[in-house]
């Protein structure tokens, strides 16, 4: 249900040019009407505020790269799955998500681009992102490496129409036949060009750069190390102001001193913090498929059965935020530009969301101002969860 108007006071807000305590949000329909200094005893709304004392309100969070949730898979081709993945983010507080195929037969890959983009028209998805086919062998991960392609710019067409106007990132290797070509092409029709799950060496990622790629996929993760003499695509994607880099912030795919080396190098506002989430995000332990592969999850820890490769993630938005503040030390203002800002404008939403702001879409996450732990989710006015834990202002719950 959509509140007409309701307002949070008490809350510390974290607005783009900083942090606002006992502050006060207003919401009227879909948007963000108004923000302010004023406290639970000190408002427009009177008893019609949520009083919010001890909560932090932060906008909601983008994830540009994420396959599944809540045991489904947005390469299923199945609209009910999509719909099961989306809602379980949505409820960990990612209030837009971008959904990530895996590398499957090319037909296959557009029907699940057409039951995606149905979603994307239907307002509960943001745009389609490709990962694979067009992916290196030698650093193919949770990907059927008899199904990779070169990537012909034919195919790769074929592949961004099949998603109807809605595909917004193809992740690609540059160093394969066609790769520089397609990124060009990717480029000059406005969808994001990405280099990951790639063999590229330094000056084929300068080149891939300059061709008009500015995303690197899941930085670190399936490309080369960095080595002395041979400083490979980490480096090239790190040192260019051009490219946004992906990082999954799970304590399992990077390491803490990782993390804060590409924060370093990068800053926030070159960082994306992505989930990388197959269907076991939001579940337990157990198998789950991932494309045509199967997973098995153990401990959180989601490998392949067949030859044990890491295969994404169980990570969701939410708990990012957390290790983003409390392990890693960022600030409040840096985790929100990492993990809402950032993505927002790589997907050219940054008018609408990405930041709290009066007129913006009321896209808000609720978090325990101690332990950052998730409290509540709101989507355009609409409460997703957490709103029955909040007392109306100036009367005791």
């Amino acid at each position: 249900m959509t509140a007409d108007r309701t307002a949070l006071a008490g809350a510390r807000l974290v607005l783009p040019g900083g942090v606002i305590e006992s502050g006060r949000l207003s919401v009227e329909g879909t948007r963000i009407a108004g923000l302010g200094g004023a406290g639970p005893t000190d408002r427009e709304g009177g008893p019609g505020d949520l009083d919010l004392t001890g909560y932090t309100v932060v906008p909601g969070f983008v994830d540009l790269h994420v396959h599944g949730g809540g045991g489904a898979s947005y390469a299923s081709g199945i609209a009910e799955e999509a719909l099961t993945a989306a809602r379980t983010h949505l409820e960990h507080g990612t209030t837009t998500t971008m959904a990530s195929t895996v590398t499957g037969e090319i037909d296959e890959v557009c029907r699940q681009a057409a039951v995606l983009s149905e979603l994307v028209e239907d307002g509960v998805l943001a745009g389609i992102h490709f990962e694979g086919p067009f992916i290196s062998h030698n650093r193919c991960g949770a990907h059927r490496p008899d199904l990779l392609r070169d990537p012909d710019p034919a195919l790769v067409r074929k592949l961004a129409d099949a998603g109807r106007g809605h595909t917004r990132m193809f992740t690609l290797a540059p160093e394969l036949p066609g790769g520089l070509e397609s990124v060009r092409m990717l480029s000059e029709l406005g969808i994001i060009a990405a280099v990951g799950h790639t063999d590229s060496d330094y000056e084929v990622t300068l080149k891939a750069i300059d061709a008009g790629a500015t995303v690197a996929t899941h930085l670190f993760n399936a490309m080369p190390g960095i080595q002395h003499r041979a400083p490979g695509p980490i480096v090239a994607l790190l040192e260019d102001e051009r490219v946004t880099v992906e990082l999954v912030n799970d304590g399992i795919h990077l390491h803490p001193s990782v993390v804060e080396l590409a924060y370093g190098t990068a800053g926030p506002e070159r960082v994306a913090l992505i989930t990388d989430a197959m269907g076991a995000a939001g579940m337990g332990d157990g198998l789950y498929p991932l494309g045509p592969l199967q997973v098995r999850v153990e401990d959180g820890v989601a490998r392949l059965v067949e030859g044990g490769s890491i295969a994404g993630s169980t990570l969701t938005l939410d708990v990012a935020f957390q290790r983003a503040v409390t392990v890693l030390g960022l600030s409040l203002n840096q985790a929100v530009t990492s993990l809402s800002t950032v993505p927002a404008r790589l997907m050219g939403l940054g008018d609408t969301i990405g930041t709290l702001e009066a007129g913006k879409n009321a896209d808000l996450v609720v978090l325990d101002s101690d332990s950052y732990e998730l409290a509540a989710v709101m989507r355009r006015g609409e409460w997703i969860v957490g709103a029955d834990r909040f007392a109306r202002a100036g009367n005791p719950a």
